[in-house]
């Protein structure tokens, strides 16, 4: 029987956490009693973040997801410095949008490393510990991007989408053993990744509230966590469309995307 992890368990570990939703739920779960472990590649932009807490503690620990050796060497210091690893959110991803005009393998295969082999590779190194201990929580963040391939965005869709499979192919497994696996799917949130876009947001969402939606739901069982609600419903009736009806929509996408440019 699963459940989710408290203070109480050990400490929190959050990937990607030096802007965004990573930053605002590590400033969330602080206060919440949390002592927070926050990665990202700059050690500089984490000390603002943990230094921007009042209540609770935030660790900078710099890392790159993307480098099986030191993220199996991080796991392993954080819990010999702060205890186990209870609670593990991994956030690191980037998003770069690209046309049939422009495409790339390179764009594919760099997005690849690290919304899903990063993820893995932080997988790699925490699962054998929560196993061992029989018990542990883990949230892989993905996007709604991930339920069908989208205009503009096949690499980032492509990654999206492996990363929900990923934690559906898991959690079964992990759930026997105790561990508690969880995928979140946000709609658009308003963050310096969301500000790139040049193209309609339908009900973009402050990324405070996106961050207490997301704390909310890493306190239940629920395998899949999705912010916000309408949105990512609406999203879901589309990927349940036959291709005939839904390849339409995305030509009317397309067509708006060129008029909008």
């Amino acid at each position: 029987m699963v459940s989710p992890a408290s203070p109480r368990d050990g400490c929190a570990w959050i990937t990607g956490a030096s802007s965004g939703i990573g930053r605002s739920l590590a400033l969330r779960l602080a206060r919440e009693g949390w002592h927070v472990v926050i990665s990202a590649r700059r050690q500089g932009e984490l000390e603002t973040v943990a230094a921007e807490t009042t209540h609770g503690r935030i660790t900078p620990w710099a890392l790159d997801v993307t480098d099986g050796a030191a993220v199996a060497d991080a796991v392993r210091a954080i819990e010999a410095k702060h205890g186990p690893i209870a609670l593990a959110v991994l956030n690191a991803g980037t998003h770069q949008p690209m046309t049939a005009q422009n495409f790339r393998a390179e764009v594919v295969d760099r997005l690849l490393r690290l919304n899903v082999t990063g993820g893995a590779t932080c997988l790699e190194a925490l699962l054998p510990r929560m196993r061992e201990r029989g018990k542990g929580q883990v949230a892989v963040v993905s996007s709604v991007a991930g339920y069908r391939g989208l205009p503009t965005a096949a690499a980032y869709s492509a990654s999206k989408a492996a990363a929900i499979a990923m934690a559906e192919s898991l959690r079964p497994e992990l759930e026997s053993e105790g561990v508690l696996l969880q995928v979140v799917n946000p709609g658009f949130v308003k963050t310096p990744l969301t500000d790139k876009n040049e193209f309609p947001m339908p009900m973009l969402m402050d990324v405070e509230d996106a961050a207490a939606a997301f704390a909310k739901g890493l306190q239940r069982t629920r395998f899949e966590i999705i912010f916000p609600r309408r949105f990512c419903y609406f999203v879901k009736l589309y990927r349940c469309l036959p291709y005939a009806l839904a390849l339409r929509i995305a030509r009317g996408m397309v067509s708006k995307a060129s008029q909008s440019g």
